[in-house]
C-alpha cells in the first residue's frame, strides 16, 4: 500500500491569531473526516498574544515549516547502503550486485564520507587497459583478506594482517621454466597460484615467495608445509579452480584503494532545483547526502530526480501566493480555505475552494464541524473562539457579520469560555511594541500586495492604546522604511489599531506624491488618524488600492518613483 503524501494545513506568512488558531482546528477536522495525514504548520514565529491563546486552552504550537519546495531530503534514498575503507572488493561487488547499485559510499565510524566506489572504478581494476596489461597480475592484499576472499583454508601464515602490493604468477609451466620466471620478481612480493604440482610447490619455497595458494582444494603433503613454515613461506588452500583462484586474489583489495577521493555532496535541505542542473552536469553516478554536522543520511542517484514529492497544502486564512508559505507554487494545493479577497493563483486540477465574506478564517472552520455534525473537542472550540474575537475585535469589526456572532455564541457553549471576559485577558495578553524590536514588530502581522503593478505591504499591530506606539514612534517609523526598502516594495503601511477605542493610526512609508492622495487627516508627516477603522481587509486595504489607481496611471507611477528615488 502506498504512504499517503504529507499534508499540510498551513497559514500565510507572519501568521496572526486566526491563521494559527484555523490551521490547527482544519488539520483536526480533516484528521476527523479520514485524512489522518493532515498537519497543522505555521510559516512564521508566534507572538505572545498567539502563546497565551495556545497555552489558555493547552494546544501546542503547528509544527514550524520555512519552506515546502521540494528538497534533497524529499527524493533521497534514506537507507543508506555504504561499506568501510576496509572492505574488499569481493564483498563490496557482492554487495552491490545484490542490491543492483553501481555505487556506494566509503563511510568511517562517525558515518562521514571519505569516498566513492563506483562498478566503473573497480572494473577498471579487474580488466585493465590494454596499456596497463601489468596491472592485471598486481594484487595489494594482505593474507587475511585474500584467505577471506577465497574462502581458503589457512595451512601456515606468517604477518597474515601485513597489506602489500604482491605479484601474482600462476604456476602452470614446467619446472625449469617457472625456477627461471622466479628470478624476475623480488621473492618477497610473489604471490604463486598452482595445483597440486609438488615440484612447482617446492620451487615457490626454496625461492621464498610470500604466498603459495593452492587450488581446487586439494592435500598438501605435510612434508610441504613443514618446509614452508621453516622458510616464512605462507600456504592457503582455495576451494577454487586455478582460473577461478587467480581472478579472485586481485578481488581481495580493500576499497580504500580505489576510492573516489574528489566526489559531489549535498546539504539534505538543499532545494532540488538548485541541485538538478548540478547533478545532471556531474560525471558521478551518485552523491552522498550530509546533515549540518557532515554525516552522512542518505545518498542521491540522478534517477532520483524523477520522483514525484508527496506534499500536498491547504491554505487557510490566505490565497496569494505572495502570502503563501515559500515554495507554495511548486507542490500541490488541494484546498483554499480563506475570507479575504481573491487573488491571482492558478491550480493544475479543480480544488475545494472555500471563500466567504466573514469576518474570520475561524468561522468558516467551525462552521465545517458544526455543518458535517463532527465532533469538536474543548480545546479545538476554544481555539476558533480566540480567532474570531481576535479577527473581529469581539464581533465590533466592520468585518463582521450574523454567521460570524452565531457561531461564536456556540463555541462559547461548546469551550465553557465567556467571550466578553476572555476579550480582556486575550488583549491584555502581550504587546507588540513591547515584547519585540520594531523591525520584528512591523511584520508580526504583515501581509504582501499586488496592485496596478506595483508590489506593496499593509500590517497591523493591536493594542490597548498607542502609548506604546508613541514611546517607540522613531524607530518604529525608521524600521518601516527599512523595510519598504529592503524589499523594494512602493510603499509599506502600517496600521497600528486601538482595539480599545477602535480606532486606528496609520503609517506609511513611500514616494511623497502618493502619500499627498491619503486624506485622512495627518498627524505627523506620514502618520494619519484613522477614527473608527479597525480592519486592514474591509477598510484600509480597498482605501489604498483607490488611492494606488488614481495616482498611478503609468506615467504618474513612473514620476513617483523618480520623485522619491530623487
Amino acid at each position: 500500500m502506498s504512504q499517503s503524501p504529507e499534508l499540510l494545513v498551513i497559514g500565510h506568512r507572519n501568521p496572526d491569531t486566526d491563521a494559527i488558531c484555523s490551521a490547527i482546528a482544519y488539520a483536526e477536522f480533516k484528521r476527523r473526516t479520514g485524512a489522518l495525514h493532515a498537519v497543522a504548520a505555521r510559516c512564521g514565529d508566534t507572538n505572545e498574544r498567539i502563546d497565551f491563546v495556545l497555552n489558555y486552552f493547552g494546544v501546542p504550537a503547528p509544527r514550524f515549516v520555512a519552506d515546502v519546495s521540494p528538497k534533497v531530503r524529499d527524493v533521497m534514498q534514506p537507507e543508506v547502503v555504504s561499506v568501510s575503507a576496509e572492505s574488499t572488493l569481493s564483498e563490496t561487488l557482492g554487495l552491490m550486485d545484490e542490491l543492483g547499485i553501481r555505487a556506494v559510499p566509503i563511510l568511517n565510524k562517525d558515518r562521514v564520507c571519505q569516498g566513492l566506489v563506483s562498478v566503473f572504478k573497480m572494473s577498471q581494476l579487474i580488466c585493465p587497459a590494454p596499456n596497463r596489461l601489468i596491472d592485471s597480475r598486481r594484487v595489494v592484499a594482505s593474507i587475511a583478506n585474500l584467505a577471506r576472499t577465497l574462502d581458503a583454508s589457512v595451512l601456515h601464515a606468517t604477518r597474515a594482517e601485513e597489506e602489500q602490493e604482491l605479484v601474482l604468477m600462476i604456476g602452470g609451466m614446467a619446472a625449469e621454466s617457472f625456477a627461471t620466471r622466479l628470478t624476475n620478481y623480488p621473492p618477497e612480493r610473489l604471490l604463486v597460484v598452482v595445483g597440486d604440482r609438488r615440484d612447482i610447490q617446492e620451487l615457490a619455497i626454496k625461492g621464498k615467495a610470500r604466498l603459495i595458494v593452492v587450488t581446487g582444494g586439494l592435500p598438501v603433503d605435510t612434508d610441504i608445509i613443514d618446509r614452508a613454515r621453516e622458510q616464512g613461506v605462507s600456504v592457503v588452500v582455495s576451494p577454487h579452480d586455478t582460473a577461478t583462484t587467480a581472478l579472485m586474489c586481485r578481488t581481495a583489495v580493500t576499497v580504500k584503494h580505489m576510492a573516489q577521493e574528489k566526489f559531489q555532496t549535498f546539504n539534505q535541505d538543499e532545494p532540488l532545483t538548485e541541485v538538478e542542473p548540478v547533478a545532471a552536469g556531474s560525471r558521478f553516478l551518485a552523491f552522498p547526502v550530509v546533515d549540518e554536522r557532515g554525516t552522512t543520511v542518505g545518498i542521491l542517484s540522478k534517477s532520483d530526480f524523477l520522483k514525484k514529492v508527496e506534499r500536498q497544502l491547504i491554505l487557510v486564512d490566505h490565497n496569494e501566493l505572495s502570502q503563501a508559505v515559500p515554495g507554495a507554487s511548486q507542490v500541490e494545493i488541494v484546498e483554499v480555505i480563506d475570507h479575504h479577497r481573491i487573488g491571482a493563483m492558478t491550480t493544475v486540477q479543480p480544488i475545494l475552494f472555500r471563500n466567504e465574506p466573514v469576518g474570520s478564517t475561524s468561522t468558516i472552520v467551525a462552521d465545517c464541524f458544526l455543518r458535517s455534525h463532527v465532533d469538536l473537542p474543548q480545546p479545538i472550540a476554544g481555539l476558533l473562539l480566540a480567532g474570531i474575537i481576535s479577527d473581529t475585535l469581539n464581533l465590533t469589526s466592520p468585518t463582521t457579520t450574523p454567521r460570524d456572532a452565531d457561531i461564536l455564541k456556540q463555541l462559547e457553549w461548546r469551550c465553557g469560555v465567556k467571550a466578553a471576559e476572555f476579550t480582556e485577558k486575550l488583549f491584555a495578553s502581550g504587546s507588540v511594541l513591547t515584547s519585540l524590536p520594531p523591525p520584528q514588530a512591523i511584520v508580526a502581522d504583515c501581509k504582501e500586495f499586488h496592485e496596478q503593478g506595483r508590489n506593496f505591504s499593509v500590517a497591523q499591530i493591536e493594542e490597548l492604546g498607542f502609548d506604546q506606539f508613541w514611546k517607540r514612534k522613531q524607530e518604529v517609523v525608521a524600521a518601516l522604511e527599512e523595510y519598504r526598502r529592503e524589499k523594494g516594495y512602493f510603499f509599506s503601511a502600517l496600521m497600528v489599531t486601538d482595539v480599545a477605542r477602535n480606532s486606528s493610526l496609520l503609517l506609511v512609508a513611500g514616494a511623497r506624491a502618493f502619500l499627498k492622495q491619503i486624506d485622512y487627516p495627518s498627524v505627523e508627516p506620514g502618520i494619519f488618524e484613522l477614527e473608527g477603522i479597525v480592519s486592514r481587509k474591509k477598510q484600509l486595504l480597498p482605501y489604498l488600492t483607490h488611492c494606488l489607481e488614481n495616482g498611478t496611471g503609468r506615467r504618474a507611477a513612473d514620476a513617483m518613483v523618480s520623485q522619491y528615488e530623487a
